[in-house]
């Protein structure tokens, strides 16, 4: 499967070429944001556990190699050691120098407990950018308490929201969607490229401390407001219209829209229903009006409903499993996907949502076995003998 990026007429450079990260990041927030790193040309080492990042082993697993891993690791090398070993500390500070980012997302204190926090790693390399990731920051009250994804949006009041949204549910929805660990990613990937743009400045390096929770409260942008200035109604829903072989969504916002899609229906009378004359009239009567293009959107099939509303200017869309976008024509149109490979063979992962005019953006088509790159990497950044490297793998200590 051939990427537009690699196509005549497509960037050949990129954008992070010469960066080096030392990723010491795993399961998902982490990941993600290295990854992003690795999709525009930086050099990720990924420096694991020796029993290597636990999505290792999550499934889908085909002939013992995880597609999930892959999809968050493509790009990236892997060294697995022991980070309690003094030896493994002190070549790790040496490599230090060499590279631009570091990027974690243990809990806060556990990597000064291995000696790699920011004061000790940034007197080696002043210019050093160091990313910590955590699901309530490195200060606080909660600081050291144990998050994961599905915490966060309970206590950042995004599944009461959702709850709230929710109208005849008694408790807030189950969630296998790890919105947190990808905002937090995102957020770190940004903050990196901004610490980047100052250090071209300024010569100096920082410390940036990412909080999942803060990206999830971040993104509750009215209801931030609206907790702090109750008494509004309850803001109109955007619900599934039944069509005659499954749901769309139809979004009305604006007033034009409104007349867009009275005609769309056939119901042009509705622009002087006094219900629906102004915007707060719509609103008041918004789950009645969504009822009456439910009428009409039953009888129809999903793709015919859809072509209708925009040939006439609704915003809508069909609702669509994964297996549908995978094969969706506009994603394919816009390279959205690439192909990688593993030991067990290939397979499609998203790239970055982005283009650039002169920058490739796109995941790179390797993902590392557990280890695979360490030794060589040791001997050639800091001329490590064999018989050391061998020495190191004996005492249990390098892969």
């Amino acid at each position: 499967m051939s990427h537009p990026a690699t196509e005549p007429g497509h960037p050949s450079g990129d954008a992070l070429s010469g960066v080096r990260v030392l990723d010491f990041t795993s399961v998902m927030a982490g990941p993600f944001a290295s990854r992003m790193l690795a999709d525009l040309g930086a050099e990720v080492v990924k420096i694991e556990s020796l029993e290597g990042d636990q999505v290792r082993a999550r499934p889908p697993v085909r002939d013992g190699h995880s597609a999930y891993f892959g999809h968050l690791n493509a790009g990236k090398q892997s060294l697995a050691c022991n980070l309690k070993a003094p030896a493994i500390r002190e070549l790790i500070q040496q490599l230090v120098p060499r590279f631009d980012i570091v990027i974690e997302n243990f809990r806060p204190g556990v990597m000064a407990r291995f000696g790699l926090d920011y004061a000790t790693l940034s007197a080696l390399n002043p210019r050093l950018i160091y990313c910590s990731i955590s699901g309530y920051g490195q200060s606080g009250p909660k600081a050291h308490y144990p998050a994961y994804a599905p915490v966060i949006h309970a206590a950042s009041g995004f599944d009461m929201v959702n709850l709230h949204y929710q109208d005849g549910a008694d408790r807030p929805a189950a969630n296998g969607i790890f919105i947190a660990d990808v905002l937090g990613g995102t957020h770190a990937f940004g903050a990196i490229q901004a610490a980047l743009y100052q250090r071209e400045k300024t010569g100096q390096g920082q410390h940036i401390d990412v909080s999942m929770l803060e990206a999830m409260v971040g993104m509750l942008v009215y209801e931030t407001q609206a907790a702090q200035f109750p008494g509004d109604p309850r803001r109109p829903l955007y619900t599934p219209l039944r069509t005659s072989d499954g749901f769309i969504m139809v979004a009305p916002t604006s007033p034009r829209n409104f007349e867009q899609l009275s005609e769309a229906v056939g119901h042009p009378e509705w622009q002087q229903d006094p219900r629906f004359l102004t915007n707060a009239d719509r609103n008041r009567n918004w789950a009645l009006l969504l009822g009456l293009v439910e009428e009409w959107s039953q009888h129809l099939t999903g793709a015919e409903a859809e072509a209708i509303l925009s040939r006439h200017g609704v915003p809508c869309g069909l609702y669509r499993g994964v297996d549908e976008v995978l094969a969706d024509p506009q994603l394919a149109a816009r390279g959205a996907f690439a192909e990688i490979h593993d030991g067990a063979g290939g397979y499609r992962v998203t790239n970055p949502p982005f283009r650039m005019s002169a920058s490739r953006t796109y995941a790179r088509d390797h993902v590392s076995s557990l280890g695979a790159d360490g030794a060589a990497l040791l001997g050639q950044e800091l001329g490590l003998s064999n018989e050391a490297l061998a020495a190191l793998q004996a005492s249990g200590d390098l892969a």
